[in-house]
């Protein structure tokens, strides 16, 4: 059992630490002997050494932390031009050597109230989401995509404490991929819904979100399930994705063993409704943790669909790096098991500069304006934080 007060004395020590939702409450993960700060150059190094070190069965047997955007890209050959950047790392891991449960309801509360500059600069207006909207809806006529996902981005200079943005988070927007990383000169909090890749032994699953819901006082999780099946747009968006995500857990698992597990289920959240589907598969023999990271990630659902040919016209029309945002969030265990999510719905503090960035997925049937409020949906949860 913690301390009452072990999170205060925490956060105050300036030690780093991660928090990552689990079944049951939170996992800390703190004490790091090692600290992997990856680079183009050795990415395929890290991820397959991380699993031909010896296990001692134990909980920090593990290496933990994220994938950005940029080097995900890179590993499975897709290019990115250069972009105005935070010059913020690709990736980051640490190797943990104190891991502790946390109770579901994080009993800790800032000592003193941080001023938050609670005004937004968004990287993409209106008007120019608009003419990037019409652009990828030629695109999608012509067939070079069949979706495609506008990345907008919300930006200011603030100073937080982001233990207490955590905190303040879970309690009205709980998300069963929540995590938040806090080191010396940077933090990540998330909500993020979305897991990617849960590998246990030969079998691996991953959760694919297509669809999203404003909520109202007349909407329940019923209401809204009827709201999905019924609508032409979101149903194709899920069903592409949904096919997308089996076509990448075929590539790694046995004939015939990729199954949809759960099929069009709704989640609910803090502001808004998810179309959701769980999918699943047995592994092929001497598949490595590197053949199923290159094959998952990027994850799908947060790019588009076909993947490799999404990506580059994504990345020929965005200006700004992404950082972390669809990047990869989770941990390798020295077995090779794995959990990684989807970075999203996150807030990446750096250097006094905070990012949150949101993305909808445009079909052929989507309305720029719809697209571009559901972006403003998906942001509110968090820039509410800075109020």
């Amino acid at each position: 059992m913690i301390k009452k007060n072990y999170l205060e004395d925490l956060n105050s020590s300036k030690k780093p630490f991660i928090i990552y939702k689990s079944d049951k409450g939170f996992d800390l993960y703190t004490d790091f002997s090692k600290k992997i700060v990856l680079t183009d150059s050795n990415i395929e190094k890290f991820i397959n050494e991380s699993t031909k070190l010896k296990s001692k069965n134990k909980e920090t047997d593990l290496f933990i932390g994220f994938f950005g955007y940029e080097i995900l890209n890179n590993l499975i050959g897709v290019k990115i031009k250069k972009q105005k950047s935070l010059k913020f790392p690709k990736g980051i891991f640490y190797k943990p050597e104190t891991k502790l449960k946390l109770p579901v309801k994080l009993d800790y509360k800032a000592s003193k109230i941080i001023k938050s500059n609670n005004l937004f600069r968004i990287n993409i207006n209106k008007a120019s989401y608009k003419v990037i909207f019409d652009k990828f809806k030629n695109k999608i006529k012509s067939g070079e995509t069949y979706q495609i996902k506008i990345c907008t981005k919300y930006s200011n200079k603030s100073h937080v404490d982001a233990l207490d943005y955590f905190c303040r988070l879970v309690k009205t927007n709980m998300a069963p991929e929540a995590f938040m990383i806090k080191d010396k000169n940077y933090s990540i909090i998330s909500c993020s819904p979305e897991n990617l890749i849960t590998k246990k032994n030969d079998l691996i699953t991953t959760k694919p979100i297509a669809g999203t819901l404003k909520k109202t006082n007349k909407l329940n999780k019923v209401k809204a399930l009827a709201f999905f099946k019924k609508n032409i747009k979101e149903s194709k968006e899920h069903n592409m994705i949904v096919d997308m995500e089996r076509s990448d857990l075929s590539k790694i698992c046995k004939a015939g063993s990729v199954k949809i597990l759960k099929k069009k289920a709704v989640e609910e959240y803090k502001d808004l409704y998810h179309y959701v589907s769980l999918i699943g598969g047995r592994l092929k023999d001497n598949i490595s943790s590197l053949d199923i990271i290159k094959a998952m990630m990027p994850g799908g659902s947060v790019i588009g669909c076909p993947k490799i040919s999404t990506l580059n016209l994504l990345n020929k029309q965005e200006k700004e790096s992404r950082n972390v945002y669809t990047g990869s969030f989770g941990y390798i265990r020295f077995n090779g098991n794995m959990r990684f999510n989807i970075i999203i719905r996150s807030i990446l503090n750096y250097k006094n500069n905070s990012e949150i960035s949101v993305a909808s997925g445009v079909v052929i049937d989507s309305n720029a304006k719809h697209e571009f409020n559901e972006n403003h949906i998906k942001a509110k949860a968090l820039m509410d934080l800075y109020k």
